[in-house]
């Protein structure tokens, strides 16, 4: 392996874009993407968790077998950035907990790595467990850590004494930590009041590179991109589309994602008259998402709890209007620039709050709106070079972890 050099950095992750899974960790893969091309080297390992009915005499056997071919599988692929990829399978007993579940990646990095420490002056993790602790177990001494948690599952990680103690040790341990949204922030600094000055901010990195080929003229067609559950909203907006298209029967909806409730949406759609108006695209690759919001006319995302809302920002980049619910991530990326994306509506359980949202945006477009205005902003806050530049000033410089978020 080549010689250390100072902006050496590797990047731990449970999540990153396969084949069979292209939406997972596309957030992780804009990071590298954009924090890449400053660095002399950049390597990220995906340690991607491999969940299987295993008792105890057949696990054993997994994990013997695990430590004997991993070494020999540890190929560099290119990926984005300029960097270079390895996959990790760890292998996990399904039912596991989120601390059993970062133990078990630690073992499979130990084994991946042949017991060396990860060869990097800089070690940035995504999420505290399992990734950050795999971190602070596998990184040389003299090596930087730092650690960016944007989980969901946040509070479960948390919820058990031997979790809230691994991370306690690995908010001590790393150079600098980082949430992705106050949303994140706030809990950490409530369960580690002691490390409260040391949990910073710092946001998702968004492309605003490719703007759409003409702008829109009518807000006709809806996109909606996430997963397909109750916790996204989708339900609510389906209902809220049957509404409006039964005034406007030139209106259609996108549904970009997948989810448990894909076939009952499917049969709702047909039911409320309007399955020829709505597309289901299952899961596609991100660049692919990217390029139906250049062609649709308005997101519509009523998701109930966001830490940040990639997609959201993801649409002003593309010149789309946005109508959001205030859910902890929207209103603070959208924060001063409201009325020029689009608009904020409040969470609640009747469609009808997004129908009266669709007329009264419908009715200010375009006029009382300023695509071009939201995009400079955003892409000022949360553009690649934006967020490459805090993360630079962390790895090598002598910033504090306290990035605008």
């Amino acid at each position: 392996m080549p010689a250390t050099s100072y902006r050496d950095v590797a990047v731990i992750t449970p999540w990153y874009p396969t084949r069979e899974l292209p939406f997972r960790g596309s957030f992780v893969r804009a990071m590298v993407d954009a924090t890449g091309p400053g660095c002399d080297r950049m390597t990220v390992l995906h340690c991607d968790a491999w969940v299987a009915n295993l008792d105890g005499p057949a696990d054993r056997q997994v994990m013997d077998a695990h430590r004997a071919l991993t070494p020999r599988a540890m190929h560099r692929n290119p990926t984005v950035g300029g960097a270079d990829l390895v996959y990790v399978p760890v292998p996990v007993p399904r039912g596991q907990g989120h601390a059993d579940i970062a133990h078990r990646h630690d073992l499979a990095l130990g084994a991946a790595l042949g017991g060396r420490p990860i060869d990097a002056s800089v070690v940035h993790a995504h999420v505290g467990l399992p990734s950050g602790w795999a971190a602070i177990r596998h990184a040389r001494p003299d090596a930087k850590v730092f650690v960016t948690e944007h989980a969901s599952f946040l509070d479960k990680v948390l919820s058990t004494p031997q979790g809230r103690e691994m991370y306690d040790e690995v908010l001590h341990r790393c150079s600098g930590f980082l949430a992705v949204g106050e949303g994140v922030r706030r809990p950490l600094v409530e369960a580690f009041p002691h490390h409260a000055d040391r949990i910073g901010a710092i946001s998702n990195p968004i492309s605003f590179d490719q703007p759409r080929p003409t702008p829109v003229t009518a807000l006709r067609r809806w996109l909606f991109v996430g997963a397909l559950s109750e916790l996204k909203g989708v339900p609510l907006l389906l209902e809220a589309f049957a509404r409006c298209h039964a005034e406007d029967r030139s209106l259609t909806l996108t549904l970009v994602g997948e989810g448990a409730l894909l076939a009952s949406l499917t049969a709702r759609a047909a039911e409320l008259g309007v399955a020829e108006a709505v597309t289901f695209t299952g899961a596609i690759p991100p660049d692919e998402a990217l390029r139906l919001m250049r062609e649709h006319d308005l997101l519509v995302h009523p998701s109930r709890a966001e830490t940040f809302g990639v997609a959201v920002v993801e649409a002003v980049a593309a010149g789309l209007p946005v109508l959001v619910t205030r859910c902890g991530g929207p209103e603070r990326t959208l924060a001063g620039i409201e009325d020029a994306a689009g608009l904020l509506i409040d969470v609640t359980d009747d469609p009808e709050t997004i129908v009266a949202g669709y007329r009264e945006l419908r009715a200010r477009h375009p006029h009382g709106l300023d695509t071009a205005l939201a995009h400079k902003v955003l892409s000022d806050r949360y553009g690649y070079a934006a967020v490459a530049r805090a993360h630079h000033d962390l790895w090598f410089g002598e910033a504090p972890a306290r990035p605008t978020a």
